[in-house]
Formats: structure tokens, C-alpha cells, sequence
């Protein structure tokens, strides 16, 4: 019962995909769409570039960080150490890309940071909120087998806190591919490149072609990461 929902909902959500990007098509014109394929497709990588660059940083900084923020000795710091987690979502995105610039100099390596630190308290608040949020009778009954610290934290916490640490990924991929556009402004290459010549020559066609790029990239892997959270957690209805 629960597949054939899911297959459902996945049907509608391809049919809305596929008319919104028709509308989007008719709408910018397919003659701006050719002439701007060559741009389309490496904008497209070079944005990825600096999505997955940055969101691997934020992974490997965040979910760890989430875990040792969750242990019982560190949990009544928790919210003081939080706030260092959260000068990326504080300051104005823009404050951000600047201040790397001036630290790392123009291109993607200040994007990079920059979108690092835009993702990064999301994955640490809600990995930190699932695994406080284990139910105490499955800790005691880890403990009750005989399991250790790291057993139980692998075998029992993080797959009952998968669920919610998944969507503070999904809600850092979507900050991090609307945030990526800025990157422009201090050189590094990306779908800015359209969405900001488009602002400044008020070309409407081709404003609109880097901003619907933007938006399908993200509705895309949000997609994608909903998809490998059914894949890794079977057992709970998406």
C-alpha cells in the first residue's frame, strides 16, 4: 500500500516536473534556450562543483559535530556551541561571500567556504535533534545486550535519527543551490552568471533561463535525497 502511494506521488511529481519545465520552455523561448546550451551545461557543472565541494565540507564537519554535540556530557553546551555553527546563517549571505573573498582572495575556493558555512547548522541542529530524540527504552535496551558506546550509537541511534538528520541535508542542499548564484559576485562561476548580466542588461529571458536552472537543480537532488532516504530507511512511509 504504502509503494503504490509512493509510486503515486512520484507520477504526479514527474507530470508537474515535466509541465512546469514545457512552461518554462515557452515561456523563455527555445531560441534562448539554443543559445544558451554551450552556458547552460557548463554553468551547470561549475554550480554543481561548488554545491557538492561545499555540502561534503558541511557533512563531514556537521554530522560529526551533531553526534559529539548529542553525547550527555556535551548536551547542556550544546546550544552555546550551536551559535558558532551558526555565523554562516547570521550574517547576510553577501557579508559572508565577502569577508571569505578577503580572506581567500576571488574564485571558488571563497565560494566554497562561504557555502560551507551556509549549510553547515542545519545538518548540525537536526543531527543533534535526532539523536536526542532516540526513545530512552531503545538506549536501555542497547545497553541491556551488552552493546558499547559506538555499537549503539551505529547499530540503534543514527539509523532511529536518519529520518530527521536527512532533512537537515535536504534543507542544507536547498540553501546551498539558492545561495550558489551569489558566488558571481566574487568570481566564481556558476548560474550568477546568467541570473546578474541578466539583472544588469534587463534581459528577462535570459534572467529567467539562470533562475529556472537554479530552481530545477534543487527541486532535483531534494528529489534525489528523498529518494536515498525510502532506499536507506525502508521501513518508514515517505
Amino acid at each position: 500500500m504504502q509503494n503504490a502511494s509512493f509510486a503515486k506521488r512520484t507520477l504526479l511529481g514527474a507530470l508537474a516536473f515535466i509541465v512546469v519545465i514545457g512552461l518554462l520552455v515557452w515561456g523563455i523561448g527555445p531560441e534562448t534556450i539554443r543559445t544558451r546550451q554551450v552556458d547552460l551545461v557548463y554553468l551547470g557543472k561549475q554550480h554543481l562543483l561548488l554545491v557538492f565541494s561545499s555540502m561534503a565540507l558541511a557533512l563531514l564537519v556537521g554530522i560529526p559535530s551533531g553526534i559529539m554535540l548529542s553525547r550527555p556530557a556535551a548536551r547542556r553546551w550544546a546550544e552555546y556551541i550551536m551559535q558558532i555553527f551558526n555565523v554562516g546563517n547570521t550574517l547576510p549571505p553577501l557579508a559572508v561571500l565577502a569577508l571569505a573573498m578577503v580572506i581567500l582572495g576571488i574564485g571558488d575556493k571563497p565560494a566554497i567556504i562561504a557555502l560551507f558555512l551556509a549549510s553547515l547548522l542545519p545538518i548540525v541542529r537536526n543531527t543533534y535533534a535526532g539523536l536526542c530524540g532516540v526513545p530512552a527504552s531503545l538506549i536501555e535496551a542497547a545497553n541491556g545486550i551488552g552493546m558499547t558506546k559506538l555499537q549503539r550509537l551505529r547499530q540503534v541511534e543514527i539509523p532511529n535519527a536518519w529520518p530527521v538528520i536527512l532533512s537537515g541535508v535536504r534543507i542544507a542542499t536547498a540553501i546551498n543551490v539558492g545561495t550558489a548564484p551569489l558566488a558571481f559576485l566574487i568570481g566564481a562561476s556558476s548560474y550568477g552568471e546568467l541570473i546578474f548580466p541578466g539583472i544588469y542588461l534587463n534581459d528577462f529571458p535570459t534572467l529567467i533561463l539562470g533562475a529556472a536552472a537554479t530552481a530545477i537543480f534543487a527541486l532535483i537532488l531534494d528529489i534525489a535525497l528523498a529518494g536515498l532516504g525510502r532506499v536507506l530507511s525502508p521501513h518508514i512511509a515517505k
